[in-house]
């Protein structure tokens, strides 16, 4: 590809980009108008077409991760090149085809006639892109060009954060691997010297700052050491290591953004050191997504409060000593999430898949593993308290922090979200190399998988997904760090969750019948990545509550 050849096709993507990008405004902003009461959004009105508004959402996050991808691949900071731009063309393409695709459809839906569709998103110039840029030989050039190369595309980080990105790859693959296979297929517990290993890299203190003994910057946040220890320790196993920093980040921004100056003395150095812990309880048998409906109880007693009630799907909860518990302090039901507040209940390390602890005040705390098809290592449990005492110096911001809880909560989950793409990004990672491995070493009809142009097809289209979405998350991580990006942080969960199930679905069926099989571990990548639209927020809530909903706000305020 001549330079005047790929100048011209990123000319052509930007401007098909644009186009669409115009036009899924112009949708958003009909959408909001007619869904609205009184210059707000109704949700009520949004829940009689929920499908629209989950593809709006759907379509959004395909675009910005489009947009942001051909931008990365033209910043020569970044050490890309011309594989990079090849694969963003590519993935511009596909984008253009499947949102055209979706609209064309149902445009009556998107409040668009075909005229109109046609004549914005069908004009012969993007025709010419998207039939240039689909063609099957750019995706055997970019395949071969990877096998080359032997890399799937420039991280495009720093120097720091690629030196950081090379030590945990080495622990992922020399620590965490070799006891991956074991944990997964015998439901074990996380071996001790991977949480030791880690405990001793300061891993736990990535989201912590200095002055509290962690390893971040005191002047400013850096999103991007947790996004690049995350991914490399779940490309090694997602339930041995890859979420063990999950739980002390959400834990940690919830202290760090509502935690009295007592508390945060208190307990992040603890948190960074790895000596507490932490465990999140927000979820219920009866109340998921649906934080504001929390029903366990916290009443004030004499020296503190005495939890009552059941949480559910509660990870790593039996070795947790310090649980973060969403509970209603306020009696009155009108409340809602204005009810809720946050306590930072202690107890004994367990291990084991069962434990029961039982307070000298007679209040006790039991829980037992919920047994699940992947995501095994940290077990996910189901937890009942019973009279259990918390100290009044417990209650997440003091006085001042009661009936905030809600709020304290959602700063911490906007950190798990955009970390729950890096998970994601690591299984995917890690599917990718087993499939390209795997293809190159198994032959049928007497030449290896990866010449059939089917499979370099598939893989092709793997690299370009995972690269863009690795791209992408990191952009809403420099978002956060400036304070800002919380719905892109929803958003780029939900893209990265949804699309690593066709990514390690492709790995799996590329290996065959030997995918099937728990002799590989591409079986288990898949079994893991189902987990992601599930938890930190099912897709659909995500996708409707979060997303959508934000974009019709902001439509209607422009």
């Amino acid at each position: 590809m001549t330079a005047t050849a790929v100048k011209l096709e990123k000319s052509q993507a930007e401007k098909a980009l644009s186009a669409q990008a115009a036009l899924l405004n112009d949708i958003t902003k009909r959408l909001a108008l007619k869904n609205s009461d009184n210059g707000k959004v109704s949700v009520s009105k949004m829940d009689k077409t929920q499908h629209v508004f989950y593809q709006l959402a759907w379509m959004t996050a395909q675009q910005r991760v489009a947009e942001n991808f051909i931008v990365y691949a033209w910043d020569a900071s970044k050490g890309t090149g011309e594989m990079e731009q090849k694969m963003a063309l590519t993935f511009a393409a596909e984008t253009v085809s499947n949102i055209r695709s979706e609209l064309a459809a149902r445009p009556a839906e998107y409040e668009l006639t075909y005229q109109e569709l046609f004549s914005k998103l069908f004009s012969d110039e993007i025709n010419t892109f998207v039939e240039a840029a689909s063609k099957m030989e750019n995706y055997e050039a970019i395949v071969d060009k990877i096998v080359d190369l032997g890399h799937f595309g420039a991280y495009g980080l720093s120097e720091d954060h690629e030196n950081f990105r090379g030590i945990f790859k080495d622990f992922a693959e020399n620590v965490v691997v070799p006891h991956a296979e074991h944990v997964h297929r015998h439901d074990d517990l996380i071996p001790q010297e991977i949480i030791n290993g880690l405990k001793d890299m300061g891993c736990f203190g990535l989201c912590i700052p200095e002055q509290f003994g962690g390893i971040q910057p005191d002047d400013r946040p850096d999103n991007i050491s947790m996004l690049v220890v995350t991914e490399e320790l779940s490309r090694g196993s997602l339930g041995a290591a890859g979420s063990l920093i999950t739980r002390p980040e959400i834990m940690s921004k919830a202290l760090l953004k509502g935690g009295t100056e007592e508390q945060k003395n208190k307990w992040l150095p603890l948190l960074a050191s790895g000596e507490k812990f932490a465990g999140i309880m927000v979820t219920e048998p009866n109340y998921g997504s649906d934080v504001a409906g929390v029903s366990v109880t916290a009443k004030e007693v004499d020296g503190g409060f005495v939890i009552n009630g059941v949480k559910t799907w509660c990870t790593f909860a039996g070795y947790a000593n310090l649980l973060l518990i969403l509970c209603r302090t306020e009696s009155d039901p009108s409340l809602k999430h204005r009810g809720l507040s946050i306590l930072l209940a202690e107890k004994p390390s367990f291990d084991g898949h069962e434990f029961s602890y039982k307070q000298d005040g007679g209040g006790t705390i039991q829980g037992k593993a919920i047994g699940t098809i992947g995501y095994r290592g940290m077990h996910s449990y189901e937890v009942s308290f019973e009279d259990y005492f918390v100290p009044k110096e417990n209650l997440l911001g003091g006085d001042a922090g009661r009936g905030k809880g809600f709020y304290f909560q959602m700063e911490g989950f906007a950190g798990g979200r955009i970390q729950t793409a890096a998970r994601a990004n690591g299984v995917m990672q890690a599917a990718l190399e087993a499939a390209l491995r795997y293809s190159q070493e198994r032959k049928v009809f007497a030449k290896p998988i990866y010449d059939y142009t089917l499979t370099k097809f598939k893989i092709a289209k793997m690299a370009m997904i995972v690269q863009a979405t690795r791209q992408y998350t990191n952009y809403v991580a420099t978002l956060l760090d400036n304070h800002k990006g919380q719905m892109e942080a929803t958003l780029v969960k939900l893209y990265a969750s949804k699309i690593a199930e066709w990514v390690t679905r492709e790995a799996m069926q590329i290996h065959g019948g030997m995918g099937y099989a728990e002799e590989y571990p591409v079986s288990r990548y898949f079994v893991d990545a189902r987990v992601f639209s599930i938890f930190e927020g099912a897709e659909e809530v995500m996708a409707l509550r979060v997303v959508a909903k934000d974009l019709l706000d902001q439509a209607l305020a422009s």
